[in-house]
């Protein structure tokens, strides 16, 4: 009998205990699909962070190192430095990869690290009861901009991934959403070409995935869905954002 459907070698047999309607799980069963594929598991490193992304380690079996508030990419470069043939990915949220790590993400696109990154964006710090981040909409109401961010008082909703795009050392950087199954195929797709990126020595790639925080925006996680769809997705618009051909030098 032919196998259609399976749970993937690299992801452990065991329930996720992320809220209900959260997406963390579908990324990281995605993730654990694409290791699968490629056959890397055993060379494969993840760098956890501070917040919800931090139980990743919990579900997928490949070595894991939790790094500090917003220094996951940091660890992930001196494991790659130190390490050259493995695999090396950091699993970040917004919180963690665009606040506290904003320099950390940055650098390592500039310089090309060799890593790639993985960015959960649910537009608020999640683990810490749903504080404005900075990827928070204009007029989204949180605990701490309980009137709705204020663009005079709070600025604008940071896009990570198009400043990333301007570094010369970033090869390839992309943004998904997991809501629709047509968009869950298109995300499998841009994390294999991301760790690809870092296979081949093209420099440092990065993937973005949208994810409802139904616990923390206050709504059923179907509502939260359609807000996604109708919020986000609109302001943080999905693709490829950049594809750099060649190697590191761009040398075809």
């Amino acid at each position: 009998m032919r196998v259609v459907f399976e749970r993937p070698r690299t992801l452990i047999k065991k329930p996720f205990t992320y809220c209900p309607g959260c997406h963390h799980g579908l990324a990281q069963r995605l993730i654990a699909e694409v290791i699968d594929e490629l056959d890397i598991g055993a060379v494969t490193i993840g760098v956890g962070p501070i917040g919800c992304s931090v139980y990743i380690y919990e579900f997928l079996n490949v070595d894991f190192v939790v790094g500090g508030h917003g220094r996951a990419q940091a660890v992930a470069t001196g494991i790659k430095r130190a390490l050259p043939d493995r695999v090396v990915f950091s699993y970040q949220g917004d919180g963690d990869i665009g606040a506290i790590g904003t320099a950390e993400a940055i650098h390592v696109a500039n310089r090309g690290e060799l890593i790639t990154s993985f960015f959960i964006n649910n537009a608020v710090f999640g683990m810490t009861g749903g504080q404005m981040a900075p990827t928070t909409l204009l007029g989204q109401k949180t605990k701490t901009s309980p009137l709705g961010r204020d663009a005079k008082v709070h600025g604008f909703p940071l896009r990570l991934a198009e400043m990333l795009k301007v570094a010369e050392g970033s090869a390839y950087i992309a943004r998904v959403a997991l809501t629709q199954p047509h968009l869950i195929k298109q995300a499998r797709e841009c994390i294999k070409k991301a760790f690809l990126a870092q296979i081949e020595k093209k420099g440092f790639s990065l993937v973005e995935i949208l994810s409802p925080c139904p616990t923390n925006w206050g709504m059923t996680p179907e509502d939260a869905v359609k807000w996604l769809e109708e919020k986000m997705i609109p302001y943080f618009q999905l693709g490829e954002i950049k594809v750099k051909e060649g190697d590191f030098n761009g040398a075809s």
